[in-house]
């Protein structure tokens, strides 16, 4: 029923697998998912990442464990569906992309203006840290998607609204196949980088209008850089 994992992150591709399952019918309410060493077996991965899986599913309450019968999909599936962004996105087969790209032209450039007002010493560590992970792993996709998807996360944070990380968090999970797509494109996260340097300026600077538009800047090139991609790469 599953492909077996082979990279890193593993846990979170089998909760990917399994979220999948649910969003097409083929694992409803009230059916029981295989035992902890049957799952291991099947994703050929260790019992820890299974167990890492199911903890994460879980908190997004799509299954519970029923003491002495098993881990079952949860009959609150449908309402966990429902609260969820990128379960709401997928769900519409992808046809929200351009509602989410709006969405984050909205809040971004905001985030990093609020950032930059507000960003501690240790936010700002966070994001250099961020930049120079992105600086050293220019090729290799997956260290590079993972510390720019860190970058915006810790924006969101710096700006010390408990509130703002937890709507950014979804949108910035969802923008990870975008972000791959980007990085097959010549020069695509060279020219990331720099956009990302000038935000950090800013914030290192306090200064919430360049911060702003440096965002801006940033996400106008997202868009072009998503519109060179081949067609067979989309």
């Amino acid at each position: 029923m599953y492909s077996k994992i082979t990279s890193a992150r593993l846990y979170e591709q089998i909760v990917t697998q399994i979220e999948q399952s649910i969003l097409d019918g083929k694992l409803r309410a009230g059916d029981q998912l295989p035992s902890e060493r049957e799952m291991a077996e099947q994703f050929n991965v260790s019992r820890t990442a299974v167990r890492e899986a199911v903890k994460a599913l879980m908190e997004k309450g799509l299954i519970e464990i029923q003491v002495g019968r098993g881990t079952f999909v949860t009959a609150r599936t449908d309402k966990a569906v429902r609260k969820s962004l990128g379960w709401f996105v997928k769900a519409s087969d992808g046809n929200l992309q351009g509602d989410l790209v709006q969405v984050r032209n909205v809040l971004e450039p905001e985030i990093a203006a609020i950032a930059a007002q507000m960003a501690s010493a240790d936010d700002i560590a966070n994001l250099q840290r961020a930049v120079n992970t992105m600086d050293a792993s220019l090729e290799d996709a997956e260290a590079f998607i993972e510390a720019d998807q860190g970058f915006h996360l810790a924006l969101a944070n710096a700006t010390q609204n408990k509130l703002i990380p937890t709507l950014i968090d979804p949108i910035v999970d969802l923008l990870r196949e975008q972000r791959k797509r980007i990085f097959l494109v010549e020069g695509g996260a060279q020219r990331g980088q720099f956009h990302h340097k000038r935000i950090l300026d800013a914030i290192q600077s306090h200064d919430p209008e360049a911060a702003r538009k440096a965002m801006q800047a940033h996400l106008a090139q997202v868009a072009e850089d998503s519109d060179a991609v081949p067609p067979a790469d989309q």
